[in-house]
């Protein structure tokens, strides 16, 4: 049972994460606790980002051969942000894991209500450089991806769903290529953060391997459907955002002792 549920949650993930290029790592932590049964939310990090680190390159490789990466400004930010996750990670691991949750769960309510806004900018269609970063690009995207690991590795969260708006601040690259560059990111943030949990022991293998699986077949329908659906993308995203908020509202009510505790 806890594999099968795990290869679902895997699923959910891997096909939001192909479908709009980030935001399916933050209903990994929610999906383990509440539907697969972690007990801990530090192991839920853990497990989540070694997951999240195997469906997000793999959702990379099948952008990749679209030709939809711009990999000299993604590698920037990547770099810059890789060590703001990495003291995210640090920072998170020594937060008591209750108000963790809640905090998490505040989050999730932020970055839904974003999500109605997010997809405002597609950035300029005609901009298909390859050529790395410009003067007025490269200091946006050390900036955005220092801040942007630095969250990923606190929450054990992929971060695309930030990456990407990132990604159009600092570039203006298209759209669809924004979303197969954010996955640098996600790879590398989310591989940081499950090197720090690992070397802890916070880290559940076996729900880990069902949830890369589901996420692997989630990626590849995700993937497919993100190029059919290119024209419906902002519906995509306030469907998206209205759940995000859901579960966010529903962890922070249950969390609401450990944000305020009551003597």
């Amino acid at each position: 049972m806890v594999w099968a549920l795990g290869v679902t949650a895997g699923g959910l993930v891997g096909l939001v994460l192909g479908l709009i290029g980030g935001g399916g790592s933050i209903f990994a932590i929610p999906l383990l606790i509440y539907l697969v049964g972690v007990p801990s939310m530090h192991v839920a990090i853990g497990t989540s980002a070694v997951a999240v680190t195997v469906s997000a390159a793999t959702n990379l490789l099948l952008h990749a051969r679209r030709g939809e990466v711009r990999w000299r400004s993604a590698a920037l930010f990547a770099l810059s942000g890789v060590f703001g996750a990495w003291a995210g990670a640090m920072l998170g691991k020594l937060t008591d894991g209750r108000r963790l949750l809640a905090l998490f769960g505040v989050v999730m309510l932020v970055i839904g209500a974003l999500t109605f806004s997010r997809y405002g900018s597609a950035g300029r269609a005609e901009v298909h450089s390859r050529i790395g970063p410009t003067r007025a690009s490269a200091p946006r995207l050390i900036g955005t991806g220092l801040a942007t690991g630095g969250a990923s590795g606190f929450f054990g969260i992929g971060g695309g769903f930030l990456i990407v708006p990132s990604l159009l601040y600092a570039t203006d690259m298209p759209m669809i290529a924004a979303v197969g560059s954010s996955l640098i990111a996600v790879t590398a943030f989310a591989l940081v953060t499950a090197l720090t949990y690992a070397s802890s022991g916070l880290v559940d293998w076996g729900v880990a391997a069902a949830f890369i699986g589901g996420g692997i077949l989630g990626g590849l329908g995700g993937t497919r459907l993100a190029f059919r659906l290119a024209a419906r993308r902002r519906a995509l995203a306030a469907a998206f955002g209205t759940i995000v908020v859901a579960v966010g509202t529903y962890i922070v009510l249950n969390g609401l002792h450990a944000l305020w505790p009551i003597h």
